[in-house]
C-alpha cells in the first residue's frame, strides 16, 4: 500500500498500519497531533474511540459468540457461505477483466480491497480470504470490521494462527507467494469507518447493519455491495414454536434506502434443511435475538422436546448484489 487505506478515527488524518502500533500523521489535526493505536497481542486493532461507544462492551456477548462459533463450525450455514463467496468471486473476476481492458497491457493493476462489515468472529471472512487460493482472482486487502472486541479477538487469533494477518503476509506478498488476502481485524463503528474515501472495491454485510451513506463514501465508483439477509420462511417452524404470533421477514425493506447510491444487479436465494440436536438448537437460540425475545418457558419447552428427537426446520437466505452508481 503506497497510500494508506486507513484514516484516524479521531482526526481523520492518514493512518499507517504497522506490526506494533498504527499511527496517524496528524496532518488534519489542528495541533498536528499524531494518534497511536496499539496492535493487540491477538492481532486486532481497536479503532473505536470511547465517544463512539454506546455501552461499555458494545456488540455481541461472549456467550453469543461462542454459540455461533460452534453452530457455524458444524456447517449448518455453509450453503450461505458458499453462495456469498461464489458471488464475490464472480464480481472480482468481472472487475479484473474490466481493469485489464482499461489498462491495455500495463503491468500495474490496482489492489482489490474488500470490507466485511459486522464480520463477527470471522466465519464468512475466513472463507472470503481464500477466494483467490485456487484461481488468479482474489482479494488483496480484507478489512474485517466489527464493533464487538470479543468477536474480533476470536477472528484475529484464527487469522494469526493461519498466517493471514496483514503484517504476516507482507513478505509473502512482496515476492508473489501469497494468493489469499491479508486480513485486518478492526474494532470500529460501521457508522464511522476509519477508511479513506473511495478506497474499497467491495463491501459485504452479512446479517449486519445497512448504512447507505457510509458504504457509498468508502466504495469506489462501480464498487459492489453484497448483502445477505434471512429470506421469507427462514426458521419458520422454530419461530412458530417460540412466538405466539410470527411476523414474516421483510428482506427487501432496506432496498429503497440504498437506491440513491446503488442499483440492484442480482438476487440469489439459498435454503438448507436443518436437523438440530438439543445442543445445536441451544446454540442457535443463543446466537440469535430469540435468546431474549422469546419467553423463557417457550425456549425451555422447545429444548425439552429436542431431547427426545432432533428439531427440524429450514434456513432460508437471500443474497443481494448491488453496484455503486456515479457519485452525486
Amino acid at each position: 500500500m503506497l497510500v494508506s487505506l486507513f484514516i484516524c478515527p479521531i482526526c481523520q488524518s492518514p493512518l499507517q498500519p504497522a506490526a506494533d502500533t498504527w499511527r496517524c500523521d496528524g496532518s488534519l489535526h489542528p495541533k498536528q497531533t499524531c494518534h497511536p493505536f496499539d496492535v493487540a497481542r491477538q492481532g486486532y486493532v481497536n479503532l473505536l474511540p470511547v465517544q463512539q461507544k454506546k455501552s461499555k462492551n458494545p456488540g455481541d456477548s461472549q456467550d453469543s459468540i461462542e454459540a455461533r462459533q460452534r453452530f457455524l463450525a458444524a456447517g449448518y450455514y455453509q450453503p450461505l457461505q458458499n453462495l456469498v463467496c461464489q458471488q464475490m468471486a464472480q464480481l472480482l473476476a468481472q472487475g479484473k477483466t474490466a481493469t485489464n481492458n482499461d489498462e491495455h497491457g500495463k503491468n500495474d493493476t490496482p489492489e482489490t480491497c474488500w470490507l466485511d462489515i459486522g464480520c463477527g468472529e470471522g466465519y464468512y471472512t475466513q472463507a472470503m480470504a481464500q477466494i483467490g487460493s485456487e484461481v488468479s482472482v482474489g482479494i488483496d486487502e480484507l478489512i474485517a470490521a466489527d464493533i464487538s472486541k470479543s468477536a474480533l479477538i476470536e477472528l484475529a487469533r484464527a487469522s494469526k494462527a493461519t498466517n493471514r494477518l496483514w503484517y504476516q503476509r507482507e513478505n509473502e506478498q512482496a515476492i508473489g507467494l501469497s494468493k489469499t488476502a491479508a486480513i485486518y481485524p478492526l474494532v470500529t463503528s460501521a457508522a464511522h469507518l476509519p477508511l479513506r474515501a473511495h478506497s474499497m472495491t467491495g463491501i459485504s454485510s452479512i446479517f449486519s447493519p445497512i448504512l447507505p451513506e457510509a458504504f457509498a463514501e468508502v466504495l469506489q465508483e462501480g464498487g459492489y455491495l453484497v448483502i445477505a439477509k434471512p429470506d421469507m420462511g427462514h426458521l419458520a417452524t422454530l419461530r412458530e414454536v417460540l412466538f405466539d404470533s410470527v411476523r414474516e421477514h421483510d428482506s427487501e425493506k432496506f432496498l429503497p434506502s440504498l437506491a440513491p447510491y446503488f442499483m440492484l444487479v442480482d438476487t440469489q436465494h439459498v435454503s438448507t434443511p436443518l436437523r438440530l440436536s438439543v445442543s445445536a438448537l441451544a446454540d442457535l437460540l443463543t446466537m440469535t435475538p430469540y435468546a431474549y425475545r422469546a419467553r423463557a418457558e417457550n425456549r425451555q419447552a422447545l429444548l425439552a422436546s429436542a431431547e427426545a428427537q432432533p428439531f427440524e426446520t429450514e434456513a432460508r437466505f437471500v443474497v443481494y448484489v448491488l453496484q455503486k452508481t456515479a457519485d452525486k
